[in-house]
Order: structure tokens, then sequence, then C-alpha cells
């Protein structure tokens, strides 16, 4: 039976987090940008500082996804602003073979920013292209077949049902690209359909796009003649740039510049909650950590309002189940659940320890078994934030006995040596909208690369769920996952961060409340 998306009841969505920077199809980057090449009659130029410059443009070569690439792409479904997918550059689709075939009828009229039509045709190159090249090809599941069926319709073929694709395909990660646009050499650059089209980059400096005149905007045309993100990694340089009028939107604002970018005249702050869960994960191998009132302890030692109070001034929520409220397969039961069962005891968490066999205390007040004490390292980035964040986990450790030792490192030294279970103790993150991240990130065997937690019966509910086709059945198989992880607290869920942008000479600015992304749509210059 054909299916419009309002039926569709599968709402989640990929995360991303950075991109990279490369030039349109055709074109050297460093080029310089034609005069004629802005849209007619627009408004003005919208600057926008980014912390970090992305490492590609081209979504079929990064493993993350953020800001200053996603509007560079028109994803195949899209998250209206409750959550629920909706149409896109796929209008209907058609469900076959106990779901192993899903038949996807386009959106007649769309076109690339070449001017190239979005058919059938594209789309097959795109995904062929994006399962040869891409780090997350397996977030498009075992597709054994790519058909064009006419010119706007195409099916996919799947080696066994794959029910988180309609989440992953409202990401950037599964959207066209205009491989045809993009043939003739390596240093063809990403061609998409998105509302912004690219113009020029500087590597080390910016990203230039105009707005995509073939895009439907929400005034009938665009408010504003040119978008320019510059990345800017110093907080102050940041600050600075925005005071004196250079930068009209300032992403990520700093905590501590907060309450004075309040103060500033013409200033608006934008507040989303961010859809990236931060955590306390552990090497689940050491034999430390093998018994679960070990682990239990350590939950029932945390309190979360002091690091979201102290560390992020206010700016946060306090997160006790597995999954964020924005990821399709929360659940508010569970998650109240959790809250219960893992408020701060800290007395409690003291006899499960000793109940553990950790019934010694040497002299500087930690817990010891077999005459050595409990003693460990945790891992954190070199992030300030964090580190505060860390800071205060390891004195609510130690009021249980536990010593904590911090190290810092760069991002990139954690997730390279994590995997090998290199590491003790980790404060961490991960960012995804759809619950098949404790498959294929979290605790699925093979892919439990931080927390290295993989048993039989989780791995077994999460693959069923995977499979799953029915949103309800698919829901109960998470319910029983969480439930697990309740039971056997393989780590501790800490919070979400609030996403603070300022705003300055623009009109009718938004944010998505699920993805935290910029909503083009309305946007006007004013100043």
């Amino acid at each position: 039976m054909k299916k419009p998306f309002k039926q569709l009841l599968v709402s989640s969505l990929v995360c991303a987090l950075a991109l990279a920077a490369c030039s349109p199809a055709g074109q050297q980057s460093n080029t310089t940008p034609n005069p004629s090449e802005t849209t007619g009659g627009a408004k003005g130029e919208i600057v926008v500082a980014v912390v970090s410059e992305p490492d590609s443009l081209d979504v079929h070569k990064t493993s993350s996804i953020g800001e200053t690439t996603e509007h560079l792409y028109a994803t195949l479904f899209k998250r209206d602003l409750d959550g629920k997918i909706v149409p896109n550059l796929v209008k209907e689709y058609e469900v076959g073979d106990g779901g192993k075939e899903v038949t996807f009828h386009l959106k007649e009229g769309a076109v690339f920013h070449s001017g190239n039509p979005i058919n059938a045709e594209a789309v097959k190159k795109s995904f062929e292209r994006f399962l040869e090249n891409s780090p997350f090809a397996s977030n498009a599941g075992t597709i054994t077949n790519i058909e064009v069926l006419g010119e706007y319709s195409f099916k996919l073929t799947w080696e066994e049902p794959y029910a988180p694709f309609f989440s992953n395909a409202t990401s950037a990660y599964l959207a066209p690209l205009d491989v045809a646009a993009m043939e003739g050499g390596s240093d063809r650059m990403p061609v998409a359909a998105g509302p912004l089209e690219l113009v020029e980059v500087k590597r080390g400096d910016s990203v230039v796009y105009k707005p995509f005149e073939k895009y439907e905007w929400g005034g009938g045309e665009p408010g504003f003649s040119q978008v320019t993100y510059r990345f800017i990694p110093d907080d102050e340089t940041r600050i600075l740039e925005f005071k004196r009028g250079s930068v009209n939107v300032l992403l990520d604002v700093p905590f501590q510049y907060v309450e004075e970018l309040e103060k500033e005249p013409g200033v608006e702050l934008e507040r989303v909650s961010d859809y990236v869960m931060y955590y306390l994960g552990w090497n689940n191998k050491l034999p430390i950590f093998q018994d679960v009132r070990v682990r239990e302890a350590i939950a029932l030692a945390v309190d979360r309002d002091p690091l979201i109070q102290n560390a992020l001034r206010g700016a946060g929520q306090p997160v006790f189940g597995p999954l964020p409220a924005v990821v399709n397969g929360h659940n508010p039961a569970i998650e109240e659940k959790a809250r219960q069962k893992f408020a701060q005891d800290k007395e409690k968490a003291k006899q499960l320890l000793a109940e553990a066999g950790w019934n010694q205390t040497n002299s500087d007040g930690i817990v010891m078994k077999d005459g050595k004490p409990f003693s460990v390292e945790m891992w954190v980035q070199n992030e300030p934030v964090m580190q505060r964040v860390a800071q205060i986990l390891q004195h609510q450790l130690h009021e249980i006995g536990i010593d904590v030792k911090l190290t810092v490192k760069e991002s990139a030294a954690i997730i390279e040596q994590t995997p090998q279970g290199s590491h003790q103790m980790i404060l961490w993150s991960y960012g995804w909208f759809d619950a098949d991240v404790m498959y294929f990130l979290l605790f699925g065997k093979g892919r439990s690369t931080r927390l290295h937690y993989e048993v039989d019966e989780l791995d077994e509910i999460l693959r069923k769920a995977r499979v799953e086709m029915d949103p309800a059945a698919r829901q109960q198989l998470y319910d029983q996952a969480q439930e697990y992880l309740l039971e056997q607290s393989p780590w501790v869920p800490l919070f979400v961060r609030e996403s603070i942008t300022a705003v300055r000479g623009l009109e009718n600015f938004q944010k998505h409340p699920i993805s935290n992304r910029i909503i083009w749509d309305n946007v006007k210059v004013t100043e």
C-alpha cells in the first residue's frame, strides 16, 4: 500500500556533528566568487562564526556533519518542528516483501544547484557513491539492489529489513549528490540541492554560500544575498568579532559570556536543548568493573545538579536513562524510573561497594579490596567545561571511596585509543536521533568501542529492533533494551547541554528545536 509521509511513524534523525570545507564542482578552493553569482534583489551578507573547520563538505567522505555543511543538502525526508518525519524530496513510498523492499517516489521538478534534475537515476548514482565511499555506509542498511523504475521512482532492496533507514534518511548523509556534475577528477566538489549553494572556500578561514534560487523560501525570496561561515576557534576572538558587528550569528556561545551578551544592545539569544548526551563510562571488560554492584555504586555517587549548575552554569538538562528526550525510542516512563533509581545516594553506594568486597579503607579514605585501593584513571577531552565536569565527578566519587585520577587528552587521541580498550574511565558523549545508536555505536557486538559492554541478551534485543518495521513493536524492543541497561548499569548518563546562539541584525532567526540547525527559510538581514 502506498504511504504518504504523514503516516510515517518512525520519527528520528541522524545526528551530525562537524563537516568539511570544499569548493563547488569544477572550482578550485580559494577561488574568488563572481559578484554576478549572488542572488539578485537579496538583502546583504550574513556572517556565522563557528568554532571548527569541517574536514570535508562531501558527506560521502566524512564521519560527521555540522552547521557549516548541513544546508548544502536537501534530504530525502526531514523532520518538522515536532519531530515527525515529513515530505522533502520523497513524496511517498511503498513497503514490500516484509520490509526488505521499499519503492520511493520523488517529487517532480526538483533540481540540483547545477540545474540537473533530481530524478531516480541521479539518486541511484548518489547511493552507489555513498555505499562505496562513506564511512557511514552501514547507516543505509545492507542494500543489495538499487533499481530505477521510472523517471522519478526507484526501489531499494535490503538483505533484511532495516527500520532505521527512514530516520537516517533525514540526515545529509543519505541526501542526493549530483554525481554527474562531480565527475571528471578528484578536485570536483559536492553539488547538492539544499537552501544554500556553495560559492567559495578559503581553507582555514571560511566557506561562502549563496541562497539557492530554486529553493522554496518562506517569503517567496531569500532575505539575504550571502552566508559566510567563518572559522574562529578562540572564544575571546569570536566574542570580540560579534560585539564589533562583523559577525551576525555566534554559535555555541561560551557559558561565561552569556550574561554579558544578554546586556548587549540589539542582541538576541536563542536557546535550544542539544541532542548530544554526555555520559560517564568505563571499560566494562576490566575486572574492577565486572561486579554490577560496583557499577551501580558509581551511578549512585553522581549528583547531576552541580554538574549543570556549576560546570554548565545552568545551561543543561539532567538525563538518567539511556536516551535523551529527542531520540526516537525514548520512553518518559523509563526516564522517570531511572531518575528514581539513580538519584544520588552515597550511603547506599558505599554499602554496595562493601558488599562487592571493597570493605577496607586506607588512610586517604579510599576503599580497598585484597589490600588494593579502588583507583582508576578517567580520560577527559581538552575542553574547559568538560574538565570542570570531570573535577566535580572526581570529588563525588572520592566521597564514596573511589580515587579518580584525571588525564586530559585531545579528542582525536580518545577516539583512536578507546577501541583498543586502553582506557579505564572516560567522560564522553554521543549524538544520534534514533535508538539504533544503542546497537551500532554503544552496545552492539563488535561496535562498543568506548564502553566495551557486549552481551548476548542485549545484542539480540537490539538486532531484532533493527529489522522490526512495526513502530509499536520496535518501541517495545527498545523499552526492553533500556530496562536491561537500567539493571546492569554499564555507564552513567549525565546531561544534555543547552545550545546558546547569539544573533544581531537579523529578523525571523530560528533554530530547529530537534536538530539544533538554523532554519534559513524566513531569515532576513535588517542592518
